[in-house]
């Protein structure tokens, strides 16, 4: 379960062991871009949003203390994504949607972070790869820096 919190000038991060994705304040400064479609067939990754935690590979939840203050500061391990208007040869496109196949299922009740944000962190995090990440039960925190 991700859980986060909401602070000035915040924006949305997610920690994973030692290292920690975010979502690039200047998309310029970004190691990883990602662009979203409404075409199914133009995605290389599908993230499926549904309505239960239970059933998501990673839930967004806002308004727990349980989020680690300093979880999410910025360090060498540090990843930046960002949310382009169009996909570049290379490029993770994210269809998002409310039915399957998907490569990822998330789950999102913030007031914090967007599906569109949600989606992009997970990507960037590549959470299916992280042998750590794969459950919703596994502690990953989420914060919003």
């Amino acid at each position: 379960m991700a859980r986060g919190g909401l602070s000035g000038g915040s924006h949305p991060c997610i920690a994973i062991a030692n290292t920690s994705v975010e979502i690039a304040n200047l998309p310029w400064r970004a190691d990883l871009h990602v662009a979203f479609t409404d075409d199914p067939t133009a995605a290389t990754v599908r993230v499926q949003i549904t309505e239960s935690a239970e059933t998501a590979d990673f839930a967004f939840v806002d308004g727990t203390d349980a989020a680690e203050a300093n979880a999410c500061e910025a360090n060498a391990a540090t990843q930046a994504v960002s949310i382009s208007e169009s996909g570049a040869s290379g490029t993770p496109v994210i269809y998002l949607s409310n039915d399957g196949p998907s490569d990822y299922r998330i789950s999102v009740r913030s007031n914090t972070f967007s599906q569109r944000e949600a989606a992009a962190l997970v990507v960037g995090a590549g959470i299916a790869k992280h042998p750590l990440a794969r459950r919703i039960d596994v502690p990953i925190t989420v914060a919003a820096r």
